[in-house]
């Protein structure tokens, strides 16, 4: 078996494959032969100084010469369009160990680099999947910012290290689409918030790229890429018992499932100040009871819609005077922002931008209304606020829908009017209702998952070294 690793300073993957190796280099280009496929990076100068990006070259020979210059196209534009170093760490070959592999030193592993006797990785002197001695650990985040909860999780696990462990470990949140693609794949998190803003746009790009045949083939060709729930995972996160269920049903052990919840911000576990004083500091009425009122990340939905419903049910012409306030936070939609500022409002109303501090916003609130985000449901049960749910992402989100109305912690509803009407009620005669709500939210929350989890991943890298090394191939 023949070992590989990927390199920058420091090194980050370690895979195992049967057939293949990997090996690094950063000055060839990538091209496809019978014997080995070499992938890397070469600098290329412009105005503003070098800039890395990838080439992509064939050479086969024949009747393939026709697409080879396809290729050299395609070499030209990315070269021309890239914005971002697309790979950080080197190259990628692909051998059958009797190349050079560009720098390597004939096991599979390039100058520097060895491997002992238990499998272990050094370089340098130090042990990339062994024990470090005294050195930081490293933990690598994956994310996009698409949307606001792929980073609100990511920092979550990032802070729960920090306070758990302090200096042990170093924690990097990267987003691989905007900082490690070329163009156009660099410009996906910016295509998603446009999309999921439109929303028949986005049913036909998830629904519509839906495969209706699969020929058997294809499953030859991809069943070793990631997929919702891949086989070969150390270890799998489930938010709940159902999603376990679907996780076994695809073929991974119970050993490698935890159930433990979504991660969260730590600061939700701490405990909560007083609703007063939290309205203080955000300029709110300190006794008036309050909705909260946000469309996620990107400030989706029909928020301008719903909260001027929600200005006129929360006005009782009777007493001429507010019987609840709004707070209404529009995430990165700063024309949503700029148009509820202007509004001449009957009853209390504030409008903030992108938060950082969520936790201070839901506390100081007596219930909320927003998209079907797992993250935003997940706090919101943390702090024991009823929801009422207006909308939510085709695909991805329409699950999480039966689940806050089924377990009696909201309801559903995409008319502005009946929203507020709902809110009116909670504040008025159905104050029971608001209540009863709030203690079932309070018993499916989980505000300790994000410490649960970064404990378990703790205890795998302290066992690590007894970790079983899977096949690319298998």
């Amino acid at each position: 078996m023949n070992k590989g690793v990927s390199q920058e300073s420091t090194l980050l993957l370690d895979l195992a494959s049967h057939v293949n190796r990997f090996s690094f280099d950063s000055s060839s280009y990538l091209s496809f032969r019978s014997d080995h496929t070499v992938l890397s990076n070469f600098l290329h100068f412009n105005r503003t100084g070098p800039k890395r990006t990838v080439s992509l070259g064939l050479n086969l020979g024949g009747p393939t010469f026709r697409f080879r210059n396809i290729l050299n196209d395609f070499n030209r534009a990315v070269r021309f369009h890239c914005e971002k170093i697309p790979i950080g760490f080197a190259s990628l070959r692909f051998g059958d160990g009797d190349g050079d592999g560009g720098r390597s030193n004939g096991d599979g592993v390039g100058d520097g680099i060895r491997v002992d006797e238990c499998g272990n990785v050094e370089n340098e002197g130090f042990r990339v999947n062994g024990a470090e001695g005294g050195r930081p650990k490293k933990v690598l985040i994956l994310m996009s910012d698409t949307g606001g909860g792929h980073r609100a999780s990511a920092e979550a696990i990032k802070a729960a290290f920090y306070e758990e462990f302090g200096d042990d470990y170093q924690v990097f949140v990267t987003d691989l689409w905007s900082d490690h693609t070329p163009w156009p794949f660099n410009q996906l998190p910016r295509s998603y918030s446009f999309l999921v803003k439109h929303g028949p746009l986005w049913r036909m790009t998830y629904y519509g790229t839906a495969p209706r045949v699969v020929h058997q083939s294809n499953f030859a060709a991809t069943g070793t890429f990631i997929a919702r729930f891949h086989k070969l995972v150390t270890r799998c996160y489930c938010p709940t018992t159902d999603l376990a269920k679907r996780a076994m049903k695809a073929g991974l052990q119970q050993s490698q499932i935890k159930i433990f919840g979504l991660p969260v911000r730590p600061s939700f576990v701490k405990p909560v100040r007083p609703k007063d004083e939290l309205r203080r500091e955000l300029g709110m009425d300190e006794d008036l009871p309050s909705v909260l009122l946000m469309g996620g990340g990107e400030g989706m939905g029909p928020i301008e819609a719903t909260a001027r419903a929600l200005g006129d049910s929360l006005y009782d012409e009777n007493i001429g005077a507010p019987v609840g306030q709004i707070l209404v936070i529009c995430g990165r939609n700063k024309k949503l922002a700029n148009k509820l500022n202007s509004i001449d409002w009957k009853v209390p109303v504030q409008v903030k931008g992108f938060v950082t501090k969520m936790e201070e916003c839901m506390g100081a609130c007596d219930c909320i209304i927003t998209k079907a985000g797992p993250g935003t449901i997940a706090e919101a049960m943390i702090r024991g606020l009823p929801i009422i749910l207006n909308d939510y992402i085709a695909g991805q989100e329409a699950g999480n829908v039966p689940y806050v109305v089924e377990n009696g912690c909201g309801k559903f509803s995409k008319s502005p009017k009946e929203i507020a009407k709902i809110v009116a009620e909670w504040f008025g005669p159905k104050a029971y209702e608001l209540n009863q709500m709030s203690q079932n939210a309070l018993r499916l929350a989980r505000p300790d998952a994000v410490f649960k989890i970064v404990h378990d991943l703790h205890e795998l890298v302290r066992q690590r070294s007894s970790l079983p090394e899977y096949s690319c191939t298998a």
